[in-house]
């Protein structure tokens, strides 16, 4: 229980695949203006993120070790890209509001480094089944976090007075970094607090 724990906590603090890893950073950056918005997306990913790891680990376990290793990548884009529909299919008919104003970001999770990034590392790191499951959670929590997060610097910067040279992105991106920075601060943290 200690080590789903870790690898949940992990997830979300110190792998944080967007503040840490740098990835999902288009998603990050354009869906994070509105609160509802960034969350939805952040739903949206986590429900992706969690079925793709639950489809891509027995198909890799199962079809592709050891003689199709190198089919890895395309199999796994091919599943999140037809969970991806599944999922704009299902908001298309019962969330049509969210699913307009996501737009054309819900698609590009297809493409999102952090879905794939997930199930690839769910591999690499040697997880079994219950702890792919638990990490792909968990970064699912940890994108929601630093969308929800970064909604609210965002929302901040709105408000000030910001010299021209920096309005618009220059602003956002040197926001985006500051939080960065302050997730890096949570590495070591979780190995003290479980040891």
């Amino acid at each position: 229980m200690k080590g789903f724990l870790m690898i949940l906590v992990g997830a979300v603090l110190v792998n944080n695949f967007v503040l840490s890893k740098f990835m999902g950073i288009c998603p990050f950056l354009g869906v994070s203006k509105k609160l509802d918005s960034a969350t939805g997306m952040s739903v949206a990913v986590i429900f992706v993120m969690t079925m793709a790891t639950a489809v891509t680990y027995p198909i890799y376990t199962y079809l592709l070790y050891p003689n199709f290793i190198y089919l890895r990548t395309l199999v796994f884009i091919l599943v999140i890209a037809a969970l991806v529909q599944l999922v704009e299919i299902i908001l298309k008919k019962f969330i049509p509001a969210l699913h307009s104003t996501l737009g054309i970001y819900l698609p590009l999770i297809t493409t999102n480094c952090a879905v794939l990034g997930v199930t690839v590392l769910n591999i690499d790191e040697g997880y079994n089944f219950a702890q792919s499951i638990v990490n792909a959670i968990g970064a699912g929590i940890g994108f929601l976090v630093a969308m929800v997060l970064f909604n609210g610097v965002r929302q901040r910067i709105e408000g000030n007075d910001i010299p021209k040279t920096f309005q618009g992105l220059p602003s956002i991106l040197i926001a985006a970094s500051i939080v960065s920075l302050a997730f890096m601060g949570f590495s070591g943290v979780v190995e003290g607090l479980f040891a």
